[in-house]
């Protein structure tokens, strides 16, 4: 006989790891409970997602949906990571091909709740004529969610311009420094104009927020209450907090090869002395802009590990080069990688002292579950609005940038280091890491979040399909 309290809930993440991996947190926070799981993706991606510890595995099925073949992406490009940043609209254009077959798996599942994210705008309308109560799981912010998406009742919204985004948005209730730099949300304008799939990122969310039963939000109540409860307000529907979904690891008990070499160097430094550098799956610094880290790191006079990724995939002919003769100026104290690298083994070392980041939610996550402060150099997307947000809690200290272009220098970047890591001026933002540890990996707190929201859901499970 079925159990009628065990869920069935379905994941659908966009195609980027910066997206499903908090989506795979969750499944996993969902499946210790004996929730029944369908993550979906791709065939490439579900192949590269970290493996799932043994307990876990009977209640995740992996659902792999071939993407479409298109001309302008290799067959084996099936993530934003695997593409050069002007080819990723091509990526959402095959992405948006997937609808037939998500429907088709609906139609043949039990699935009691369908969790959807922010590029999927033709799923509401699928799940609600199946009678699947579904959501939209934000892996952005409250703060993001609140900048960007239009409440329904706004009709008067008259931002056109990359200028009006530089400043809250008319429905933010409270004061706030949550805008974006006017060379941030310029790249962002830059990167959905003429967008191949014909559908801009903020039809997207938009249509996803207004079509969807709920609002999960990758936060917490402690972290940023009055967005979360805008959210709430102004779109009329629940809106509940999934925690912060700290990164775990399963690596079956064996030493993961890369780490071996990574931990022997870090062994050999001064407890809290690393600079750790890295911007994610997505991020790539332009020649210029890597040639100002790299002259910081060297003008710092700190020991630094950095993970540098010199192009997004094989097709991307812009690939960056460390600056002539930087390697070996350096290398007594520092260490330039190339390839993959254990990215939270990194940052649990004692030695790491400070993370220069692009502010993406998973990385600050990452460092923040370890105490790590933060030092800020945005790139794109949600990343700017992330920055303020840390800047205004003191978990983090942005290098200083011309506000019109996003330019910096070396200088810049070597004083922004000295100040977080070793610098007395600097201690508030060693402090306040220390202080938001708590609030970011204590894994009970967590587990009250994810009972909060299966409770939601449970109660909740057949709302529309009655409706319908």
């Amino acid at each position: 006989m079925a159990d009628d309290s065990k869920l069935h809930i379905a994941l659908f993440p966009w195609l980027a790891f910066g997206h499903m991996i908090p989506y795979l947190e969750l499944a996993k926070l969902l499946a210790q409970k004996n929730h029944k799981i369908s993550f979906i993706s791709t065939p490439r991606n579900i192949d590269r997602l970290p493996k799932l510890p043994p307990n876990l595995s009977p209640f995740i099925t992996f659902v792999k949906i071939p993407l479409p073949r298109t001309d302008q992406i290799p067959e084996d490009a099936q993530a934003t990571t695997d593409l050069p940043f002007d080819k990723v609209q091509y990526l959402k254009k095959a992405y948006d091909c997937l609808e037939q077959p998500l429907k088709t798996f609906l139609e043949n599942s039990d699935v009691d709740w369908l969790f959807y994210d922010f590029t999927a705008f033709w799923l509401p309308e699928i799940a609600r004529s199946l009678g699947i109560s579904n959501g939209f799981f934000s892996i952005f912010l409250g703060a993001s969610l609140g900048m960007f998406v239009k409440p329904a009742s706004f009709e008067d919204d008259d931002r056109v311009t990359p200028e009006q985004f530089t400043v809250p948005a008319k429905w933010v209730s409270f004061p706030t420094n949550a805008a974006f730099k006017l060379f941030e949300v310029v790249r962002i304008f830059e990167s959905v104009a003429g967008d191949a799939s014909d559908v801009s990122d903020f039809f997207r969310v938009a249509e996803v927020v207004k079509g969807c039963d709920l609002i999960v939000v990758r936060s917490c109540m402690d972290f940023e209450p009055e967005w979360l409860n805008l959210m709430q307000e102004i779109h009329e529907k629940p809106c509940l907090p999934a925690g912060m979904l700290p990164t775990t690891e399963y690596d079956g008990g064996e030493e993961i090869e890369e780490w071996i070499p990574i931990k022997q160097w870090l062994d050999k430094q001064d407890k809290a002395s690393v600079v750790y550098v890295a911007f994610g799956s997505e991020a790539k610094p332009s020649q210029d802009e890597l040639n100002e880290i790299a002259l910081g790191l060297e003008l710092s006079g700190l020991p630094f590990f950095w993970v540098l990724r010199n192009r997004r995939g094989l097709i991307d002919t812009e690939v960056i080069k460390l600056p002539d003769g930087f390697e070996e100026r350096t290398k007594e104290r520092g260490v330039v990688c190339t390839s993959w690298a254990p990215q939270l083994k990194i940052l649990a070392h004692d030695s790491v002292g400070g993370f220069l980041t692009h502010s993406g939610w998973s990385s600050v996550v990452e460092a923040s579950q370890y105490a790590r402060p933060l030092i800020l150099l945005t790139f794109l997307a949600d990343q700017g609005i992330n920055a303020r947000i840390l800047e205004e809690k003191k978990m983090g200290y942005p290098i200083p940038r011309n506000e019109f272009d996003g330019s910096f220098t070396g200088d810049s970047v070597a004083e922004s280091l000295k100040l977080v890591i070793v610098k007395d001026e600097g201690k508030i933002y060693r402090d306040k890491a220390k202080e938001m540890r708590i609030l970011f990996g204590d894994r009970g707190r967590q587990d009250i979040y994810v009972n909060n929201l299966l409770d939601y859901l449970k109660t909740n499970k057949q709302a529309k399909a009655m409706v319908n």
